[in-house]
């Protein structure tokens, strides 16, 4: 059965908080309880956003998304400001390598494509292969790595930001 692509709603947040907890969880991925939850329950205003993989019912795995988002204003020219954040990834530990992660990856783009947003971030482990692989298929690029050891306790102890821009 295909997987199906749906954007979250309120009543989707309780099983979103225990998904990025039971799959989430590992030493690349900082997920400190209550500024994630916190993140998720603003599905309900719609400051955040999420975008579901399900199959036959189950979650398979979610991006969660800033459409609009002030985050890396640093690196935007003066005329470009506007931007959006993909903030969280996750994908059941019995669906990784199935592409789920690029294919939610690839839909949150066109979906912002297609609401006029033209400078897309998001931000990795810089030791995260696996993103960082997920993030080139997309067309990311990186544009700096920099010293993170609050949110990066672990290897290189940095973040890699990564940013796609769509003329």
């Amino acid at each position: 059965m295909p997987n199906i692509h749906r954007l979250a709603t309120l009543r989707d947040v309780p099983l979103l908080i225990d998904f990025i907890f039971m799959y989430g969880s590992n030493q690349w991925n900082h997920l400190p309880i209550e500024p994630v939850r916190a993140h998720l329950e603003e599905i309900g205003s719609g400051r955040i956003r999420a975008l579901l993989a399900e199959s036959q019912g189950q979650l398979l795995g979610f991006i969660s998304f800033q459409p609009v988002s002030r985050e890396f204003l640093r690196y935007q020219p003066a005329d470009r400001l506007v931007h959006a954040y993909v903030c969280e990834a996750v994908v059941h530990r019995e669906a990784v390598g199935k592409g789920i992660g690029s294919g939610l990856l690839s839909a949150v783009v066109a979906h912002l494509m297609e609401n006029g947003v033209r400078d897309i971030y998001i931000d990795r482990h810089a030791d995260n292969a696996a993103s960082a692989g997920m993030m080139r298929k997309a067309g990311f690029v990186e544009l700096e790595t920099y010293d993170d050891p609050l949110r990066r306790p672990n290897g290189s102890r940095q973040t890699t930001v990564c940013r796609l821009h769509i003329d």
